[in-house]
């Protein structure tokens, strides 16, 4: 009996232990597909993890001259002309409108002359008169000198004669200027042109009654052409005498030429609180025409510098700094830079960057000093 119950222990030995074999062969397997999943999800993040960063990017271009500034304006005549009657009166017509080529002595405009007409008249016979009367007391003159050294009058009757004379010679002086006067007020009456040149504004019409000097048209006078703008007090301090603009037209960027600076309006504008200024074109193109947009850029003087996106500028050790990639290793480099002044849009280095270096352009506040990049978009 004893070896019946030895027997049955032995058994079930066998059993539990092969059990717990098999429980701890589960158990194995369970940890081990554990232990893979974690593997393979560590292995994602770290592929994640080690993909380069796509930039936009521009290439650096050559140094360059930078401009003080750039601003727009139009072309006008170098000299204009406001042009009116000297004397009041009704507009009678007017010859020419807006965009007419006129000629030197030209009829422009004119005004009723029946009054003008009527003075000069009057002082013609009043001339014709005074002539009369001057060769009478001339000739009365004559005689009475022959008559004085026979004692045939009296001295009296001499000097009598004598101031007759002077006074009607008196009258024909001041009736001759009374006719030059007479016709020049009639030709007061007629507006002719003083040059050649376009009529670039109509002020009155016909039927109008206009006063002594007021509009009646404008003549943009033909030859040299002068583009103006109006500048901020900072653009007028970054003037010189002479200074040499460099203007284009704002349509077509490649009619260019230059210009020289004429003047600028002492006064700034009450609306506008900016100043007027004129830079008279040398050889203008035939495409500059009057009231064309164009764009004057000046240039500065000084050290050559390299322009670059606003974007692209970040800090280096508390300095301004750009983010250079290495074209070989595609990893980045914070490179200090020194500024010579930036706008809106761009900013102009002196020295950090070379010519033909990529600098990055975007996002460059989430970047970091050696970050493994790859080149995305290139910035215009």
């Amino acid at each position: 009996m004893t070896d019946t119950f030895t027997h049955f222990a032995r058994h079930a030995l066998g059993h539990v232990i092969s059990s717990c074999k098999l429980t701890h062969c589960i158990i194995a397997c369970l940890f081990c597909l554990f232990c893979l999943g974690l593997s393979g999800c560590g292995d994602k993040t770290q592929k994640k993890a080690a993909l380069p960063r796509p930039v936009r990017n521009v290439v650096a271009p050559q140094f360059s001259f930078s401009t003080s500034f750039t601003q727009t304006g139009e072309i006008r005549a170098h000299d204009e002309l406001t042009l009116g009657f000297r004397l009041d009166g009704r507009l009678l017509n007017r010859k020419v409108d807006v965009g007419d080529q006129v000629s030197r002595g030209q009829l422009l405009a004119s005004l009723e002359s029946q009054a003008s007409e009527n003075q000069l008249s009057s002082a013609r016979a009043d001339l014709l008169s005074a002539r009369v009367a001057e060769r009478m007391s001339a000739s009365n003159l004559r005689r009475m000198r022959m008559l004085m050294p026979a004692g045939a009058i009296a001295r009296v009757q001499l000097d009598n004669a004598m101031s007759e004379w002077q006074s009607a010679a008196s009258r024909l002086q001041s009736s001759e200027n009374t006719l030059k006067n007479a016709q020049d007020t009639l030709s007061w009456t007629r507006l002719v042109s003083p040059a050649d040149g376009v009529i670039t504004q109509v002020s009155a019409s016909v039927g109008q009654v206009v006063s002594a000097g007021q509009t009646v048209v404008t003549l943009a006078e033909s030859g040299q052409r002068d583009a103006v703008f109006d500048l901020s007090q900072a653009q007028v301090a970054a003037l010189k005498d002479s200074a040499t603009f460099s203007v284009s037209l704002l349509s077509e960027p490649a009619v260019k030429t230059l210009g020289i600076l004429r003047d600028v309006s002492p006064q700034a504008d009450p609306q506008t609180r900016t100043w007027r200024a004129r830079v008279t074109l040398e050889n203008p193109p035939a495409a500059m025409v009057l009231g064309a947009s164009v764009q004057g850029a000046l240039p500065a003087v000084g050290q050559r510098t390299l322009r670059l996106p606003a974007s692209a500028l970040t800090q280096a050790d508390g300095h301004p700094g750009v983010f250079v990639v290495n074209p070989r290793s595609l990893r980045l480099e914070r490179r200090r830079v020194v500024v010579e002044r930036f706008s809106l849009s761009d900013i102009y280095i002196l020295s950090g960057v070379t010519p033909g270096e990529i600098v990055v352009t975007a996002g460059v506040s989430k970047l970091r000093d050696g970050e493994r990049v790859s080149l995305g978009d290139r910035a215009e």
